[in-house]
Order: structure tokens, then C-alpha cells, then sequence
């Protein structure tokens, strides 16, 4: 039995769930699982095709790896064992993210809900201890919220909350704020004596020479859970924190104190009632009628396979013909049928399943800066309906012009892949007399330069200073937006889609953009 908190990593990152989920649905959906080694088999072999999990020789031939996904999406509330038949079914929440739903929204609500017990939690293999009755990732958010703590570190999650945090009550609550505290204080020496046996690895074992490094494993796992939400993130330290753009949403989140999901004993109905998605209440299908897999039922699975997997990799707003393309490229499947299938399950795209990978770019520094330049383009082009050009290879440019004639102007992006974004008097000098002052050498239209704007991950505290200064003396109205807010613009267009004229009223408040902007 696991005397800790727990959460299953075949892959240490949420990003490749979709992916996942998909080649799962295709595989095994309407089938028997429990026990159908072939079925597993199959699934080991669709992941390791599309690139999902490594590849490699298989000693007992038992479909263990495939076993391993199934419980990672059914720990999340995806997917659940028909009880009646012992068939595979997604939940509304599995069912939202085949249909081309946000991930990142549909996956934050599920993680959210998390919770011990569970039906996952109790199953053969896993056990956590029964003493856990807590949902472990709103707990955490509220540690985070609160003025005594304001940030985590890996270390205090693994020796202090994830062994000790056991319910939600405010008693419970008030001890883990204490322990946080001393832990700072005193370090390991504020720990049991017994600590390495109280709460050893899932094979009973002790790491003498690091008794921590499970606990560490499994923190780490938690926080790239938490990062996934764009909730909380790792901040220059490498402490989780609430992210500043979002910290109106936490408090909402938290203001809300819905029960556990009771049942957790009973596999179907906790399953249903954890997986329901945000647009639902209840889940009130019926799932007892027998389904005929015919040939077009596997095509059109196919193709819904391949245009998830392309989805996070491309922002894709609308079915173009260069969509279709790819995806028939991509299944040898008949363009017709291509198009139909496309056009009836994503009518809207599916812009939300690239904003994962968006998010992290702008994380990542220069090492992947070009990549974030690219994905603007796209996401200002292909989402917003812009003439987007990445012009930044030119040299003393921006990184993206964009045009709109339309409304008849254009507007300039420099993009900025940091936690932390000011901007230096180099910086400031480039904006003022190469970027808005040589428009022309760069830009063969003849509209006025609407405005200029900064997206980053995050910015400094004097960011609204740095962009009416350049404002003030170059007479552009400028603005600075984070990565979050870019992606809240992106989601809600998908929803009730802004014209180029609201877009450049948004862009030039002369500060950085909030959420209450959009």
C-alpha cells in the first residue's frame, strides 16, 4: 500500500494525452479490455508508431506498456469498463477531447477533480492508503494562494505535503502550513526519524543512498500536472507558483468547495460521474446498444486519429484544404471522405490543442525562440485572419508583421520567450528607431502602423512603464501581452470571433494587456 499521494507517469508530462487517448479509441474502443492480451498488444503498437512511447523489444509479451496508458487515461477520468460488457467507453470528458475541445480546459477540470480515493486509487496494483481523502492538485493551489506560503518547492511537496497533507479540513490545512514553514526552517532535520520507512517506494524498498528520490519523482510529476492547468508554474527559482494573470480564476476555483465524488468503490459510476466535462452536469448516455464496426467506422477513427495528433502541432483554426491534404497524406484515406469527416467533428478546428505547446515556447529562451515567432504567425494568420509575415530573419525587424487591410493597418509582434520579460534600453532602442521607424524597409504596404506589442510569458513589474515610454515618443500605441492572455484571445475568437478593429483597440492600451481586456 502507498502511504503517499500517487499519480501514474508513463510519460512525466500531460501534453501527449490527446494523442494517447486517440490511438487508444481506435485500438480498443467497444472492446473487451480486461484481460484481451492481443488488445493490449495492438495498443502497444499504435503508441509506439505514432512516436508515443518507445519502442523495444518486449520480454513477456503481455501488453504491460499498454496497460500502463490505459490506466494513466483512466486515472484522469477518461475513459471506464462498461460494466455490463466489459467494453472500453470514453467519458464525456474522453469524448470532449476527441471532439476537438481544448485539452488544457477539459484536462485542468479532470485534474482538478482528482482525488483519493478513487477509482483508480484503489484498483489492484495501486492502493493508496485509505487515510487520503483529499484532492490533492486544489490543494496545492490553495497552499499556494495562501500569504504564508505563496510558493512550493519540489522538496516540500515530496517530504512534506504529498506524506502528510491527508485531508481538506481546515485543521489539516492549518498543520501542513506549519510543517511548510519548519521544513524552511530546519530542512530534512524537521523530518521523522523513521521518515525513509514510513513511507517507502511502491516496491517496499529503501534508496539508502537517496531515500528521497521516489517522493521527488512523483513531485515532479504533480508539478508538471500543475504547469499543464497554466494555473501555477515554475517561476526563475524553479518554486511553483500561481501565475499572476490567473489568480482572479484560482480564486473563483477555490471560492468553490463541491464534495468528493462518493463511490469511488464502484468503477462505472465514479468514472462517469469524475469524467464529466465542463460543458455538462450529469452524464445521462445511454451506452447499452450494441455498435456494428464497419469499414467507414474505422476510416473515420483514423482519420480523427491523425487530426489530433496534427492539431498539437499546428494551430488549426479552420478545415483548409491544406488540412485536408495533410491528413489524407497522412492516412492514405480518400479525400472525400477526409473532408466530410473533418468538416462534421471539427467544423471550428481545434486551435486549442496546439496552445499546450505555444504555452511552452514561451518558456523556453532562446533556444526555441524561432519556433514562437512561427507559432504567432500561425496563430495571428490562421486564427485571428491576418496576412502574418515572420519578418524577424531579415535582421533589425521585428519578429512578425501583420496586416490587416480590411481594416487598413498593420501592426507589429516582437516575440519575447521569457518568465520574465523587461525591456532593456538595447531592447527599447531597437523598438523605437529600427522597428517602428524603418517600417518601410521591412513592409511593402502602404498602412499606417497601427501599433506594436510584446508577447512573453510573463513580464516585470514596470513593463507598463517601458511601453508608454515608447508610445510617448514614437506616437504608436503599444501594449505588452502574456502568453496566457494570448491563448484566453485565441480561445474565446474559436467562440465569438473579433474583428481586426476590436483586435487593434486591444493591442493599444498603452500597457499590458489583462484579462478583463479580452
Amino acid at each position: 500500500m502507498l502511504n503517499y499521494w500517487w499519480v501514474t507517469r508513463p510519460k512525466r508530462k500531460l501534453n501527449s494525452i490527446p494523442e494517447v487517448l486517440s490511438a487508444f479509441a481506435e485500438i480498443s474502443l467497444d472492446q473487451e479490455w480486461q484481460g484481451q492480451r492481443d488488445s493490449h498488444l495492438s495498443l502497444e503498437d499504435a503508441l509506439e508508431e505514432a512516436g508515443l512511447k518507445r519502442p523495444g523489444e518486449r520480454r513477456d509479451h503481455t501488453g504491460g506498456g499498454g496497460r500502463t496508458y490505459q490506466a494513466w487515461v483512466s486515472s484522469l477520468g477518461l475513459i471506464f469498463t462498461q460494466q455490463s460488457t466489459g467494453k472500453i467507453k470514453l467519458t464525456l470528458a474522453g469524448e470532449a477531447i476527441m471532439n476537438g475541445d481544448s485539452p488544457v480546459s477539459v484536462l485542468t477540470s479532470q485534474i482538478l477533480k482528482y482525488q483519493f480515493p478513487s477509482s483508480f486509487s484503489m484498483s489492484h496494483g495501486v492502493c493508496v492508503s485509505p487515510r487520503f481523502h483529499i484532492r490533492p492538485f486544489r490543494f496545492l493551489l490553495k497552499l499556494l494562494n495562501d500569504s504564508r506560503v505563496q510558493y512550493l518547492t519540489q522538496e516540500e511537496i515530496a517530504k512534506i505535503v504529498i506524506v502528510e497533507a491527508e485531508k481538506e479540513t481546515k485543521t489539516c490545512f492549518e498543520y501542513i502550513v506549519k510543517r511548510i514553514a519548519d521544513f524552511r526552517e530546519r530542512g530534512n532535520a524537521c523530518l521523522a526519524k523513521d521518515f525513509s520507512t514510513q513511507y517507502t517506494s511502491s516496491k517496499g524498498t529503501v534508496n539508502e543512498d537517496n531515500p528521497y528520490a521516489h517522493l521527488l519523482d512523483i513531485a515532479n510529476t504533480i508539478i508538471n500536472w500543475m504547469e499543464y492547468t497554466q494555473l501555477a508554474r515554475r517561476d526563475e527559482c524553479r518554486n511553483l507558483v500561481i501565475v499572476s494573470e490567473r489568480q482572479d480564476e484560482v480564486t473563483r476555483i477555490l471560492a468553490e468547495n463541491p464534495p468528493l465524488i462518493d463511490r469511488p468503490e464502484q468503477h462505472e459510476y465514479f468514472q462517469r460521474k469524475y469524467g464529466i466535462d465542463p460543458k455538462h452536469r450529469k452524464d445521462t448516455r445511454d451506452l447499452t446498444g450494441a455498435v456494428t464496426v464497419t469499414a467507414k467506422i474505422i476510416a473515420e477513427q483514423k482519420i480523427r486519429n491523425a487530426f489530433i495528433g496534427e492539431s498539437l502541432k499546428v494551430p488549426i483554426a479552420k478545415i483548409s484544404s491544406a488540412v485536408i491534404d495533410k491528413i489524407t497524406e497522412l492516412t492514405g484515406i480518400d479525400s472525400k471522405l477526409v473532408e466530410d469527416t473533418l468538416l462534421r467533428w471539427y467544423p471550428h478546428g481545434a486551435i486549442g490543442s496546439f496552445m499546450t505547446e505555444y504555452q511552452e515556447m514561451a518558456f523556453k529562451g532562446r533556444e526555441d525562440a524561432t519556433d514562437f515567432e512561427k507559432a504567432t504567425v500561425a496563430i495571428f494568420r490562421d486564427s485571428f485572419g491576418f496576412a502574418a509575415e515572420h519578418v524577424g530573419p531579415i535582421g533589425l525587424t521585428p519578429d512578425v508583421l501583420l496586416l490587416s487591410d480590411a481594416a487598413g493597418y498593420q501592426a507589429i509582434i516582437d516575440n519575447k520567450a521569457y518568465s520574465r520579460y523587461s525591456i532593456s534600453n538595447d531592447h527599447r532602442n531597437r523598438m523605437v528607431h529600427n522597428y517602428i521607424c524603418q517600417l518601410s524597409s521591412y513592409s511593402k504596404s502602404a498602412h499606417p502602423l497601427a501599433f506594436f506589442s510584446y508577447i512573453a510569458g510573463g513580464f516585470g513589474n514596470n513593463i507598463s512603464t517601458q511601453i508608454k515610454s515608447i508610445a510617448d515618443e514614437t506616437g504608436i500605441a503599444g501594449s505588452a501581452v502574456s502568453v496566457f492572455n494570448i491563448i484566453k484571445l485565441a480561445e474565446e475568437n474559436q467562440r465569438n470571433p473579433y474583428s481586426h478593429e476590436s483586435i487593434r483597440d486591444i493591442f493599444s492600451k498603452n500597457r499590458l494587456i489583462e484579462l478583463k481586456d479580452l
